[in-house]
């Protein structure tokens, strides 16, 4: 049985003193809800990712206490994309026929921090400096430029298109543009990566419902199919975040470009098909090694792809639409159903000022964190 989401709602990112992640989290299942026309006690399933929430199921106290089976996820940055795909599998497996993968976090103020012990690592990574994970990123895309041909300048040109695309987001967190001057005068936080390029961790909430395909006919909102949800850990031998070493022979392919292939497969497209794209964007040269790494381009094609503007909302592939992370910041919980939220409003042709021409009919979703795993999920008319 093929799952279809009917419903997404979404609580703007940002910060937001005073107010819970849960109530954040009940808002945008409110308006999820509304947009799919279905009542809290129809929801028969859900899955549920947060960071710093350590009871997320609690959310029920604000929803309704109707007895669901609503189970918590947490998987690094993918955790979004795993809860989406779960509440996906429990509807394709006939185990309901409607389900809801909600997201939710609340980040203190600053760069993400914690004990490498609880990522299997060992006191002197943290000691070193490597822990930190914009040291990881600016160490990755600065060989990554060296072996294809990729400029400073390219970086600049990415986060300035997703910070031009959250300009026209309401739910956006950072909505003035800069331009790529402006970002390349900002200061350098590790080489080559300067302040403008890197997204941030903050607050805000998503939620999608979800029902047989079959029955979406009996709900308000359009229907969007899901065509794969595919998710991978590292393969030995690949260099990724909190993976203290590079390996001493040819190196393994990252987890996305396992979980794109899977994903292709799955759905029975290839790249070519994608028609709007949500790549994840720690960092403006994340953006341009996930173009790559998903298939949508070959390394060091980026160059010309970036400067003709193939990325953006008007491009042949428009690239975070809604400002991606760099716009948006990062609540990890909700960061993946922002992207879903996103496709959805541009399938259905809703997205506003910010829609892809074209009526676009293949959606592209990933995510990518540590210590290595990456979530892709493909939409579509």
């Amino acid at each position: 049985m093929e799952a279809v989401i009917v419903g997404v709602g979404l609580h703007p990112f940002g910060r937001f003193a005073g107010k819970s992640a849960m109530d954040m989290a009940a808002d945008a299942v409110r308006l999820a809800l509304a947009d799919a026309g279905v009542a809290w006690p129809q929801v028969q399933t859900g899955f549920i990712g947060s960071l710093e929430v350590a009871n997320p199921d609690a959310i029920v106290g604000r929803l309704g206490l109707t007895g669901i089976p609503l189970r918590g996820v947490f998987n690094g940055c993918a955790t979004a994309g795993s809860a989406l795909a779960m509440a996906a599998r429990a509807i394709e497996n006939g185990e309901c026929d409607v389900a809801i993968a909600i997201g939710m976090d609340k980040h203190p103020r600053g760069a993400f921090a914690a004990d490498p012990s609880v990522g299997g690592l060992p006191d002197w990574y943290g000691q070193t400096g490597l822990y930190i994970t914009t040291h990881f990123f600016g160490m990755k895309i600065n060989r990554y430029m060296h072996d294809h041909g990729i400029t400073e300048r390219t970086l600049a040109r990415v986060a300035a298109k997703n910070f031009r695309n959250a300009s026209g987001n309401d739910k956006a967190w950072r909505r003035t543009p800069l331009s790529v001057e402006e970002i390349l005068a900002s200061p350098v936080l590790n080489y080559p990566l300067r302040q403008y390029m890197y997204c941030g961790p903050d607050e805000g909430a998503a939620a999608a419902v979800l029902c047989r395909a079959d029955q979406a006919h009996r709900y308000a909102g359009r229907p969007v199919r899901v065509r794969a949800c595919a998710l991978r850990s590292r393969r030995i031998g690949a260099f990724e975040v909190q993976s203290p070493s590079l390996p001493a022979g040819e190196p393994a392919p990252s987890p996305t470009v396992d979980a794109s292939r899977e994903a292709y497969e799955i759905a029975g497209i290839g790249p070519q098909d994608v028609a709007v794209a949500q790549l994840q964007d720690t960092d403006a040269g994340s953006e341009i090694i996930h173009l790559a790494e998903n298939g949508l381009c070959k390394d060091g094609e980026q160059e010309r792809m970036i400067a003709d503007g193939e990325t953006e909302i008007t491009g042949r592939l428009p690239v975070n639409t809604d400002g991606g992370l760099i716009g948006n910041g990062e609540p990890i919980g909700a960061s993946g159903l922002r992207q879903i939220h996103e496709l959805v409003l541009q399938l259905r042709g809703a997205a506003g000022a910010r829609q892809v021409p074209g009526n676009p009919a293949v959606g592209y979703a990933h995510l990518y964190g540590a210590p290595g795993v990456s979530a892709v999920t493909i939409l579509s008319t």
